[in-house]
């Protein structure tokens, strides 16, 4: 994926703003409404987290970030992770997860969690063969039906 290129970019920015609409309107479409998940852009700014923007021939295709959570030190969280429908099945979710995992590594972090869902069978799918397990539920859908908590241990180095 030599015209792939992964920049560490604003959570507000407008590239990364224009994916996130597409993520929540999936959303909408696959659990009848947005992410209610309360999120600052300031969280995505280091050493509190990173915010990632994939480019393919300059155009911006995926993203996704974490963040720190302060109520369970060492845990960083995954959040936006997203594909634009054109550019999915290209192994391009698996590039951005590496990413993201390595940043949380280079920042201190050795866990990370995530939230998805049983109406996006593709994520758990890359998540499950990733590495990640099922976990206790925690934020905002703690107790959701339908949500899928998810988490990780990283090797140091």
């Amino acid at each position: 994926m030599s015209d792939l290129e992964l920049r560490d970019e604003p959570f507000a920015g407008a590239a990364a703003q224009a994916l996130i609409a597409q993520v929540q309107q999936e959303y909408v479409e696959r659990y009848g409404g947005p992410d209610a998940t309360v999120l600052d852009p300031d969280e995505f700014i280091p050493p509190r987290g990173a915010f990632f923007v994939g480019y393919l021939d300059g155009v911006a295709v995926m993203c996704g970030g974490w963040r720190s959570l302060s109520d369970w030190p060492g845990t960083a969280e995954i959040k936006r992770m997203f594909v634009a429908a054109a550019y999915r099945r290209r192994g391009l979710a698996r590039v951005l997860l590496t990413q993201i995992e390595e940043s949380i590594r280079a920042a201190g972090h050795d866990r990370v969690w995530l939230e998805t869902g049983m109406h996006q069978p593709e994520a758990m799918a890359l998540y499950l063969s990733s590495g990640y397990e099922p976990i206790d539920g925690y934020g905002h859908y703690k107790d959701a039906p339908l949500a899928r908590p998810m988490g990780k241990n990283l090797p140091s180095g």
